[in-house]
């Protein structure tokens, strides 16, 4: 079989999963610096979104980092099969939240009026956070692409 870029047990998976790690960190640690986030239950959402998508991708680069090392093949129809599921849940959970949390910066900033400077409400900070999210989730989307043509080639 061809090998895949960003496939289970590669460099570039292992590139792939620990760039995934680092924009959700950097998602979570910026939407938690900002003032207020609290009081907003997309935000929140965020965060959690982003929490499982950092543990999810950690947890699998540690396989990576393991399958390089041992020089072991993670490609069997199980395992990937798991792979898969769990690339496609935490990219669903990761696009809701991107979405809910970018409706709602919309509707502070551009219709109530609410990201003045009076308000002290760091709306960019929100928006930068949003902006680490989808691309967060355009790299799950990658990373459940390759995995489910590494699938259908079994």
């Amino acid at each position: 079989m061809k090998e895949l870029i960003g496939s289970p047990g590669s460099v570039t998976g292992l590139t792939l999963r620990i760039t995934q790690c680092t924009f959700a960190a950097s998602s979570i640690a910026l939407m938690v610096s900002a003032y207020g986030f609290s009081t907003f239950t997309a935000f929140c959402y965020l965060i959690a979104s982003m929490g499982l998508q950092l543990l999810w991708s950690f947890g699998l680069a540690c396989l990576d980092v393991y399958a390089l090392r041992r020089k072991r093949d993670l490609h069997n129809p199980v395992l990937v099969s798991l792979f898969v599921v769990g690339d496609w849940v935490t990219a669903m959970l990761s696009l809701a939240a991107a979405c809910s949390s970018a409706g709602v910066i919309v509707l502070y900033a551009k219709d109530l009026d609410f990201c003045t400077p009076q308000t002290h409400i760091p709306c960019r900070q929100f928006e930068i956070s949003i902006i680490l999210a989808f691309i967060t989730w355009l790299l799950i989307a990658v990373s459940s692409h390759v995995m489910i043509w590494i699938l259908a080639s079994f």
